[in-house]
């Protein structure tokens, strides 16, 4: 069957793994050039660590506009970094300390133009940055064990990443999620969209050019897309391809790939099930020759995929 091909991509993406992108994307002609970061990217790496006394690690600010408050290690990626690598660079010239990520608790995104990698990590080593180590990075680290907002914080945004830190190591909704090493020239989609209908029947949506595959679409190839966030392109295609106009959920996110040095881009792979507002026994009709429905028979592959796509065990996605 064409579904069969498949399995192996989806046992990587449903296991958090990665898959080659590829040459060819589906929806429009991919962008004219590879994403450079600082030019046609921003990738924002943050980190949110606890002691062993459930103290949340915080730096003070040195930054003219924001110099005294108080936030997250956070800062911008730099070409030729690895994701983890910007993360623990963060840490280290902010705080002081060496750290291991454990896992991405969220991905913050405003499309390519924008995106912030979140992480839970724990301290590995190093001591704490003092006033009288202050520099340009920071003034000094803490670990605070109050109310956040007794400080003066740089913002509230980070207010939200605690309470899911918190949260995550008290029952983690997901497995705990990594970037994999692959590379990839664009920022792209790499889509699990699935279909079930009220008898426990499930269908995934694949590519049919080539092998059968999960759809990869390319974001950022007009300029809406470029600052409109990653469900912009999701539903370019998925318009393209169905009919009546499609109800997507959520985004959750399975995994990431992307290699350091050379291409900047990075691959999604997300999963999203389409509503059945009007309980339908079988998936919405495709107006596409480009892609198929495979019906996913193998019970343990269904239950796996429902546990990822329904569940809500994937990392979010906040637009």
């Amino acid at each position: 069957p064409m579904g069969e091909a498949a399995v192996p991509e989806l046992d990587a993406v449903l296991g958090g793994g990665g898959w080659d992108v590829g040459v060819s994307l589906e929806g429009p002609p991919e962008p004219s050039c590879p994403v450079r970061l600082g030019r046609s990217a921003c990738y924002v790496v943050l980190a949110v660590l606890f002691d062993e006394e459930e103290r949340v690690l915080l730096v003070q600010e040195a930054k003219p506009e924001c110099r005294g408050k108080w936030y997250l290690p956070a800062g911008r990626m730099e070409p030729g970094e690895s994701i983890v690598a910007a993360m623990r660079r963060e840490v280290k010239e902010e705080s002081g300390l060496e750290c291991e990520p454990l896992t991405l608790l969220v991905l913050e995104e405003r499309g390519p133009a924008w995106i912030r990698f979140v992480f839970l990590a724990r301290p590995t080593g190093g001591t704490l940055k003092t006033l009288e180590e202050a520099d340009a990075e920071s003034l000094q680290a803490t670990w605070w064990a109050g109310d956040p907002c007794a400080l003066p914080l740089r913002a509230l945004d980070i207010l939200p990443l605690l309470d899911l830190a918190a949260r995550y190591r008290r029952s983690p909704p997901h497995p705990p999620t990594l970037p994999q090493e692959l590379p990839c020239a664009h920022v792209c989609l790499r889509l699990l969209v699935t279909f079930a209908n009220a008898s426990g029947d499930l269908w995934v949506l694949l590519g049919t050019a080539g092998t059968p595959h999960l759809p990869v679409v390319a974001c950022g190839t007009s300029p809406a897309e470029h600052r409109g966030g990653l469900r912009l392109p999701v539903l370019r295609l998925l318009r393209g391809c169905l009919r009546p106009d499609p109800r997507p959920g959520p985004l959750g996110l399975l995994g990431l790939q992307h290699r350091a040095g050379g291409a900047h881009g990075v691959c999604f792979n997300v999963a999203l099930s389409l509503a059945d507002g009007n309980r339908r026994d079988a998936p919405p009709e495709l107006c596409s020759p480009a892609f198929c429905w495979w019906h996913v028979e193998e019970e343990s592959l269904r239950g796996r995929i429902l546990q990822r796509c329904q569940g809500a065990a994937a990392v979010p996605v906040r637009s």
